[in-house]
């Protein structure tokens, strides 16, 4: 993502973060910081920095005026699907590079990595932050 994100302008973590945003297209802040494992100030300014250039909204949540959400705008899901996209095609060249033994063994590998996937998109932020606090 790092050579793609950069030749629109964005940093790596700017990319990530705008895809995060665009997955759930509104989403607060500080949900957004623990996602992203940054501080609610680093990530409120990395937020400003995105929609200085149209591709991220804010504003207060509707019900608790605190909270501040985050929106995806037209032109940062747009970026957010053509980022995906240019990943995706390179993703595909290099598995198309793969050994037959090594294809077959991802093959075989994909329902655990979905049920793994599946496991850590239900424990959400807190779920991954208990998991790096396991490892040894």
């Amino acid at each position: 993502m790092g050579m793609f994100a950069s030749e629109e302008g964005l940093t790596r973590s700017q990319a990530t973060l705008l895809t995060t945003v665009a997955r759930h297209e509104t989403i607060g802040v500080r949900e957004l910081a623990e996602i992203e494992g940054l501080n609610p100030t680093m990530c409120s300014r990395m937020v400003g920095k995105l929609e200085e250039t149209g591709l991220l909204t804010r504003s207060p949540d509707a019900d608790d005026k605190r909270v501040v959400r985050v929106h995806i705008t037209p032109a940062g899901a747009a970026l957010s699907h053509q980022l995906r996209d240019r990943r995706t095609a390179l993703f595909a060249r290099h598995l198309a590079d793969l050994s037959d033994r090594h294809l077959a063994a991802l093959h075989e590998a994909l329902p655990a990595l979905e049920a793994l996937s599946q496991h850590v998109a239900d424990s959400g932020p807190a779920g991954a932050r208990c998991c790096e606090r396991a490892r040894p």
